[in-house]
């Protein structure tokens, strides 16, 4: 009798009834269970306040689709500390914190957006960090972080002012896509070298590892089942990847298997540890702005991206709620800095999730969520080996050249200075020395051609700031 009771409440309501059928046991259990019936209630709040209507959606594509997003994403938790571990970072602490920022980030972006965009440690972001400020500055990783949390502070100022607008504008498209192709050069030759294929030469600079070393062997073949995952469109290709070759290595003896859950580890060896004071020095300006410069164009490109085919752009093709996101982005960053990670920025993987139908906030809810209960997966990321998160960062760096493919090959002063912004990324192990190379190719070409016109000020200007950094603080 309660049985027919609960499917006659049911039926009132088309959405209610969608979600609570015997098609979902556990929702219609709960139901059953309840003398009040509060998700009738509950439903209309949530569709209510994600808008659910308005979007054409429901709430169970909503949670597939943010199960769909994390799993593409979900490597992050696993590569993020093996990339800020080489700067001297605590391994867990540094977990810790990738999981709380990202859950930080993406409920932001669920609750004040309303878009299905996830948000973590960004891979690029991660290396800058590393490799060009830590290690190839010397910078103490205290400090670095500082860096972090001011270029989050001056995005947060940007998002709430028009110069936001007037920076993406002065930027060229085509150095944007470079931008973002260099980056993943730079990821393709950090994997290359962490998995010992690509190693350092006296006569050559870089020379061919040894390939007949397990590990070695171990990074081929996961890159290679990344790439097969991805092509057949299995969701979470990369962290399928790393998981089943991971147990391989476990199989052959080369690394050893922690175990998958525990309690957290802590958090206090990076928590709040970052120095701001030290991070006010003038040799890091430069450092600043270009940490700001690329969660900029990076969030910015993800953000376009994700919310074009997701139908999320008005008439002119301006992002939807784009201030709000931005802020989101940006206010992430700080709190980063502050958990102790390098950048939380927008990640393009998020098309996954709208691909399978998500179209709001909620979306980005059930990914936060999921990345909180990541906290309790320390014994499996610190399972992880080098051979197996780099070659996902190869796999991530190679896609993220594609963007190449968008610039304007048939003009000289354009795909020049596009090509000298992506190589000299990796060449200089440096993000920042690449964007200020590439700006200031693109000013002088453009003005000795006599194609200087006021599209061209304000990569003029950026270029006069990057050639009185290059002579004056190095």
């Amino acid at each position: 009798m309660q049985l027919l009771h609960c499917n006659t409440l049911l039926s009132h309501e088309r959405s209610v009834k969608r979600f609570f059928s015997i098609q979902n046991p556990l929702w219609f259990t709960v139901e059953i269970l309840s003398d009040t019936y509060p998700g009738d209630s509950v439903l209309k709040i949530i569709s209510t306040f994600f808008r659910f209507e308005e979007n054409d959606t429901s709430l169970r594509r909503e949670v597939i689709a943010g199960f769909t997003t994390f799993l593409t994403m979900s490597y992050i938790i696993f590569v993020n500390p093996a990339i800020l571990k080489d700067a001297g970072m605590d391994e867990g602490a540094v977990f810790v914190a990738t999981c709380l920022a990202a859950a930080f980030g993406t409920m932001i972006m669920a609750l004040y957006a309303n878009l299905p965009i996830a948000m973590a440690p960004g891979m690029g972001m991660n290396a800058f960090f590393t490799y060009s400020i830590v290690l190839g500055l010397g910078v103490p990783w205290q400090t670095a972080l500082g860096a972090v949390f001011l270029s989050g502070v001056g995005f947060v100022a940007l998002s709430l002012t028009p110069a936001r607008k007037w920076i993406i504008d002065a930027i060229p498209k085509d150095i944007k896509f470079a931008m973002a192709t260099g980056i993943g050069l730079f990821l393709i030759i950090i994997g290359l070298t962490s998995t010992g294929i690509v190693v350092d030469n006296p006569a050559t600079l870089v020379g061919v590892g040894d390939l007949t070393k397990t590990p070695v062997l171990l990074a081929i073949i996961c890159f290679i089942l990344i790439a097969a995952f991805d092509a057949r469109k299995i969701p979470g290709a990369i962290l399928l990847g790393i998981l089943t070759v991971t147990l391989l290595g476990n199989f052959l003896g080369v690394s050893k298997f922690d175990g998958i859950v525990s309690l957290p580890p802590s958090i206090a060896p990076t928590f709040l540890a970052l120095n701001i004071i030290e991070a006010f020095d003038i040799a890091l300006i430069s450092v600043i702005v270009s940490l700001l410069f690329i969660d900029l164009f990076d969030s910015t490109g993800t953000l376009v991206g994700v919310a074009q085919p997701a139908g999320l752009v008005d008439e002119q093709g301006r992002v939807k709620n784009l201030s709000r996101a931005l802020t989101a982005d940006s206010l992430a960053t700080v709190a980063g800095a502050g958990f102790g990670t390098s950048s939380t920025t927008s990640f393009v993987e998020s098309v996954a999730g709208v691909n399978a139908g998500g179209r709001t906030g909620m979306t980005a809810f059930v990914v936060a969520i999921l990345f909180i209960f990541s906290l309790f997966l320390a014994p499996l990321a610190g399972s992880i080996q080098a051979y197996a998160t780099g070659a996902a960062l190869v796999y991530a760096g190679s896609k993220m050249t594609a963007s190449l493919s968008n610039i304007d090959w048939h003009e000289p002063t354009t795909y020049i200075p596009s090509i000298i912004t992506a190589v000299t990324m990796p060449l200089t192990y440096s993000i920042a020395t690449g964007i200020g190379f590439g700006f200031i190719t693109y000013a002088a070409m453009k003005i000795l051609a006599g194609q200087f016109d006021r599209s061209t000020i304000g990569i003029t200007l950026l270029a006069i700031l990057f050639l009185f950094k290059f002579a004056f603080i190095g």
